[in-house]
């Protein structure tokens, strides 16, 4: 255990860490399929200009997604919660994509995809439907071609090209018609990107799910999976008792991810989620006892990890990747804190702070003296002596 001093809204309080608890371990496969989107580790000793630049440390970087296999989780690779279009371009993520796969032909069994979207294109005025086809194109082209399974992005050009649910349904089907291996669609919320308000032709999540609905319906064949990003468990039941019975549905919702992939009498989601990248131990545990029917065990580890993954992702909820790495920090898997584009900057010592209280109270701090050490580094560079 550790003591140190945290500030809160009230003051500046004494706070004393509890001992790590112990994960059950369990050889895949499990009942749920599980991706954690993983984060990138940025090189802190590279000149750079860190607003600007996407210096990544390879080797740590790899060395994560080792550690995800390990526990039996899938990697979903270039993801947002890489930073993808908000630090990590479209040529850093073809190597991060190139590194990961070449990792995964070396450890048995991992499971991994990779996202493809259209972020080398910048939406503008000019920018037509048929170039968001080609650009799609260019990138799923890109992955299948390095041996890759597609997670098929969701699109900030074409959010700002589509006139209407018509626009999607021919992107799609023009994208899904040429792919080799069934893919999973993404459809990430406007929480996570505000340049994706009005995804799928409407506003309204309820209308745009009846055009995600038709495009899966569609090319079921071509469909492994959706993943949705709303943020809401009612949207994603509704829409996972409408899929074709092939269709995974991957949940996306770090609100409520416990009770969703346990399921009900209707059936359950598989995972696809950011959180999984911080809270990778705890998951595996979950789906160990999950594997041996014991619903019991499988809550009581992932329920004390909710709060912590609200609090990582609340609004804005775009940074929440800063939280996903602040835990990596503080859990051994890097050495600094620091991240491309200078992203440690969009959260505050005050959010920080409760990050800690919750990831100690959730039994994930593996080494409490060593995240205690590192968070008093922390607040001393806050003024917090």
């Amino acid at each position: 255990m550790a003591t140190l001093t945290l500030p809160t809204p009230a003051g500046l309080v004494p706070f004393t860490t509890r001992p790590p608890r112990e994960f059950a371990r369990a050889l895949p496969p499990y009942p749920r399929v599980a991706y954690a989107a993983a984060h990138v580790v940025a090189d802190a000793l590279a000149e750079q200009n860190p607003w600007l630049d996407a210096k990544v440390d390879w080797d740590r970087t790899i060395a994560f997604r080792q550690h995800l296999w390990s526990l039996g989780l899938g990697v979903a690779e270039a993801m947002d919660t890489a930073q993808r279009g908000m630090g990590l371009d479209w040529p850093a993520a073809q190597q991060l994509i190139r590194l990961s796969l070449d990792a995964a032909r070396s450890h048995p069994g991992a499971m991994i995809a990779c996202g493809a979207g259209t972020d080398h294109l910048l939406p503008g005025p000019d920018v037509t439907v048929d170039d968001v086809i080609r650009a799609y194109e260019e990138q799923c082209e890109a992955v299948e071609a390095m041996g890759g399974r597609i997670i098929l992005m969701a699109s900030r050009a074409l959010a700002r090209a589509a006139r209407g649910p018509g626009d999607y349904e021919r992107v799609y089907a023009r994208i899904l018609g040429a792919v080799r291996q069934p893919v999973i669609i993404h459809w990430l919320g406007e929480m996570f990107d505000p340049a994706l308000d009005g995804y799928w032709g409407n506003h309204d999540h309820m209308a745009a799910m009846e055009t995600a609905l038709a495009v899966i319906h569609a090319h079921a064949a071509k469909v492994d999976g959706v993943k949705i990003s709303l943020l809401d468990d009612g949207k994603e039941i509704a829409m996972r008792r409408r899929l074709p019975a092939a269709v995974r549905m991957y949940t996306g919702d770090d609100f409520n991810y416990p009770a969703l992939i346990a399921g009900d009498g209707d059936g359950y989601s598989d995972a696809l989620l950011g959180i999984f990248d911080p809270i990778a131990p705890a998951v595996g545990g979950a789906l160990a006892a999950l594997a041996k029917g014991d619903l019991a065990t499988f809550h009581a580890i992932l329920t004390p990890t909710v709060p912590l993954s609200r609090h990582i992702f609340q609004a804005p909820t775009r940074f929440y990747k800063t939280g996903v790495v602040f835990m990596a920090w503080l859990d051994r898997h890097q050495d600094h804190f620091v991240m491309v584009g200078g992203q440690q900057s969009t959260r505050s010592i005050q959010h920080f702070s409760e990050l800690f209280r919750l990831a100690d109270a959730a039994g994930l701090l593996a080494d409490p003296e060593r995240a205690a050490a590192r968070m008093r580094a922390l607040l001393a560079l806050h003024g917090v002596g």
